[in-house]
């Protein structure tokens, strides 16, 4: 759009160039005839001018018509002067102030009449990609790397292209063949674990847990390893491991935001059946109302429509609120447009402080919000998707990030 719009700005700059010039230039002292005969010539140098923009294509039909009667306008005026009388050294100013308004305002209307102003809309020119064109994208990909079997960017690419269609299991093999870029980058290896713990559905056991104890041997901070070392840990019936690996990702975020109240539920809650359990492992029962207990699940997307409005590195807000009551979030979890599209889980072991978790809800809303600002609070600008009305126990639910706040 801004390249198309300083194009239209410079043909119009340059058509005023050529007009307003010798309409400016003041009158030399002679006699009305030649002046008379002078002002002819530039007339027709000038539609000589107009003609040649109009054949060239820099200047529209709209704008030659404008001023091609407006130069024969005053072609008239000049006829239909007496020679004896002189004509007054401002009317090619006042001209040239005419044509400088008239120009512009007759290109703007006339592209705003008959021009597809849809088209200045980077949002309407986005290309939208079919799955059928990304399953393209990507046997193409497959094939280079049959090719090139050594090439672990393009096995990583793969990777995040099969996670991007849910196809875990050859997302988690693709993973594994991208080598060094996985094993030295604890993002990609919290990535791994994720995807792997989905592919074989036996949640983060296993060769999963291996991955985020690497991930955080590299990095002890790495966010996304420390939410999965805590999950593991939970999974283990480990609630005291669990609430220490939370306690540290606490560290981490905004002190007061949502995501932090959220997380500090979570480690009261874990510590609470930590003690219930005499410091370790809680009960078979009380583990499982814990772990599972309203535990609703799906993905969350964003709509091509926005897709230019967020940038890679915008924070990604993903809550489970209460539809009727107190706007406290149940659950939350933080992450990056980058990691869309993302997978959630929440479940009554992050309730908050106070008691209230998923399940004593009849019905709860799930809220994605892309918080420009890069705070959970609710600002001008954000992007956001709601889905109401869900069930505690719902899996396989769908958010689409499409609405911005006002």
């Amino acid at each position: 759009m801004t390249a198309f719009l300083i194009a239209a700005a410079l043909l119009v700059v340059a058509v005023l160039a050529i007009l307003l010039p010798p309409l400016l230039r003041a009158p030399r002292p002679s006699a009305a005839a030649d002046r008379r005969e002078a002002n002819l010539a530039i007339f027709r140098d000038q539609l000589g001018e107009l003609e040649r923009e109009r054949r060239d294509g820099s200047l529209a039909e709209d704008d030659f018509a404008q001023a091609h009667q407006e130069l024969q306008r005053r072609l008239l005026d000049e006829l239909q002067v007496p020679a004896s009388v002189p004509t007054s050294a401002s009317a090619g100013g006042k001209t040239a102030f005419a044509l400088l308004l008239i120009i512009p305002l007759a290109a703007a209307a006339g592209y705003a009449l008959l021009g597809n102003q849809q088209a200045l809309d980077p949002l309407q020119r986005q290309a939208r990609i079919t799955p059928q064109q990304i399953e393209g994208m990507v046997a193409g990909l497959v094939e280079k790397l049959r090719q090139n079997p050594d090439d672990s960017q393009g096995w990583l690419m793969l990777a995040r292209s099969y996670r991007v269609l849910e196809r875990f299991p050859q997302a988690a093999e693709a993973y594994a063949r991208a080598g060094a870029l996985v094993d030295h980058d604890p993002a990609l290896l919290a990535d791994y674990a994720d995807v792997l713990s989905r592919s074989t559905g036996a949640g983060l056991k296993g060769k999963p847990t291996a991955l985020i104890e690497q991930a955080l041997k590299i990095d002890p901070n790495e966010p996304q390893a420390l939410l999965l070392a805590g999950a593991a840990a939970a999974d283990r019936e480990d609630f005291a491991a669990a609430a220490a690996y939370w306690q540290r990702l606490l560290t981490l975020v905004e002190p007061g935001s949502e995501e932090a109240m959220a997380l500090e539920a979570a480690v009261d809650r874990a510590r609470q059946i930590a003690a219930a359990s005499g410091g370790g492992k809680a009960s078979t029962s009380t583990a499982s109302a814990g772990a599972v207990g309203g535990a609703v699940s799906g993905e969350v997307t964003l709509s091509g429509q926005l897709a230019e409005r967020a940038s890679p590195d915008d924070v990604l807000f993903v809550f489970a609120r209460a539809e009727e009551g107190p706007r406290m979030p149940l659950a939350a979890t933080r992450a990056r447009v980058g990691d869309l599209p993302l997978r959630f889980r929440f479940d009554d072991s992050m309730a908050l402080a106070g008691g209230k978790k998923i399940s004593d809800f009849n019905t709860v809303s799930i809220e994605a919000r892309v918080a420009k600002a890069g705070k959970a609070q609710t600002s001008s600008g954000d992007l956001y998707g709601t889905l109401r009305g869900v069930k505690p126990g719902s899996q396989g639910l769908r958010v689409l990030i499409d609405q911005v706040q006002p």
